[in-house]
């Protein structure tokens, strides 16, 4: 079992924590025709959207209350009236998810009684959909807003179902963490709909962040599940969530609609996903199709050809929480040794981890940690390029933000074919890092050969 640590240093040197707010943005992101908004200064929205374009390369809707000191020292209702008034008038979303921030929290805004006193203000914009959340970033991390969020919107919009109304068996609700790519969520909504099952996604960032060209600019998310599928997902007969951050959405789904809900902490890894493809059977009544027979042959054969390459290494890994446990405990499993692990906010997943110790600090402790105990590998996100360059190891980007390389939000790790690609490009990383470093160059040899020359002749001379 790990330890939990905490870094006591008065401040983050190299941040490795993201804030709650632009997790909780990226949740509103999963809906269809949503606009997120930061209720605080224009600063920390500019933050967030700056973060996610680097990111996905895609146009990015997020709005700002834009508090000024005057305004957080009165009260933002003005501010969020406005906010709310233009971004109807604007870009006519389907919902504006709001999310606080630290210097709004820090006032003590009461948003939820802002948003009663605006709908008793505005009787015409009834059917606009308003979600408030709580997210200061002062304390939690991009994690807690996500899962803070996703919960939010199980409590609002999501209908409590009717008397005599039977639970639809083909219907399956889906409650991803935000560990989890676009690209993942595509993967596991093919395994499901291979067993027959029709998933609703919530949040859907495969649908609004997945990187297609819509037909006609909107301003709002361009993809992502509708409000009213999120209103309907009490018919369906399971939910399934990824991540223990989604076991309190689920909890809270369960509650208000009575579906009951099966938790993976993870599905990168064979074990994890033999447990899925269990589950799926057993609650559809189908053999496993056998293409994912043939897929986890494929990924046993990768583990087998993978491990003489990661076997042994020393991991250096930060990561929130869930896609530490993602990512580490698979690598654990292909021999490598998780050495030193930082993550960014409590988890229960944290205590189960193959490591001594996991402390919750920042991307300096996690390299001081690396140096001291001669790690070899790196694994955690783009800001860790100058660490890897400073020990001189191979590193892996992992997670949000990966700003300098295209493509992030298509990298898979989950299932059996997502399982089996990640250590592919992992063992080939480090083939290279070897064979640049290890191996002998053409100058090299020449100078070799000159050498043996040299002996050679003296030899004969002798």
């Amino acid at each position: 079992m790990a330890e939990i640590k905490h870094s006591r240093k008065a401040c983050s040197v190299n941040p490795l924590k993201m804030s709650q707010p632009i997790g909780g943005a990226l949740a509103f992101m999963g809906l269809r025709g949503a606009m997120p908004l930061l209720h605080g200064s224009q600063g920390c929205t500019s933050f967030g959207l700056v973060l996610f374009v680097r990111h996905f390369k895609e146009a990015i809707p997020l709005q700002t209350t834009a508090m000024s000191e005057v305004a957080t020292v009165l009260g933002g209702y003005d501010n969020v009236e406005q906010a709310i008034l233009n971004i109807h008038k604007k870009t006519k979303p389907e919902i504006i998810g709001i999310c606080s921030t630290g210097v709004t929290e820090t006032k003590g805004d009461d948003v939820e009684g802002y948003l009663k006193i605006f709908r008793e203000k505005h009787p015409e914009l009834s059917n606009l959909k308003l979600v408030y959340v709580s997210t200061p970033d002062f304390k939690d991390a991009f994690q807690d807003g996500w899962e803070k969020t996703v919960t939010r919107m199980v409590e609002v919009l999501v209908d409590e179902p009717s008397e005599g109304v039977a639970k639809d068996p083909a219907r399956i609700n889906v409650l991803p963490g935000c560990h989890l790519t676009p690209g993942d969520l595509d993967e596991l909504r093919t395994i499901l709909e291979d067993f027959g099952l029709e998933p609703t996604f919530l949040p859907d960032i495969a649908g609004s962040l997945d990187g297609h060209i819509p037909d006609d600019f909107t301003p709002t998310t361009i993809g992502g599940i509708g409000v009213d599928e999120v209103a309907a997902m009490g018919r369906a007969a399971w939910t399934i969530a990824i991540g223990a951050q989604m076991k309190r959405p689920a909890e809270a789904l369960k509650i208000r609609t009575g579906t009951p809900f099966k938790l993976f902490e993870r599905l990168c890894g064979l074990e994890p996903n033999d447990e899925l493809m269990r589950f799926l059977s057993r609650i559809t009544g189908r053999p496993v199709p056998r293409k994912y027979r043939r897929l986890r042959g494929q990924l046993v054969d990768a583990m087998l050809d993978g491990h003489f390459h990661i076997g042994g290494r020393r991991l250096a890994i930060g990561a929130e929480p869930d896609l530490l446990n993602d990512l580490g405990s698979m690598l654990h499993e292909m021999g490598a040794h998780m050495t030193a692990a930082v993550t960014t906010t409590q988890s229960p997943v944290l205590e189960h981890l193959p490591v001594d110790e996991v402390l919750i600090g920042d991307l300096e402790d996690l390299e001081i940690m690396a140096e001291e105990r001669g790690c070899d590998f790196l694994v955690t996100h783009a800001h860790g390029r100058q660490m890897s360059k400073r020990l001189n190891i191979p590193f892996f980007r992992a997670g949000i933000p990966t700003f300098d390389r295209i493509g992030s939000g298509h990298q898979l790790s989950i299932g059996y074919r997502g399982t089996r690609d990640l250590i592919f490009r992992i063992a080939n990383m480090l083939i290279a890092d070897h064979e640049d470093n290890h191996e002998p160059t053409p100058d090299t040899w020449r100078e070799g050969e000159s050498h043996s020359h040299s002996h050679g002749a003296a030899a004969s001379a002798h």
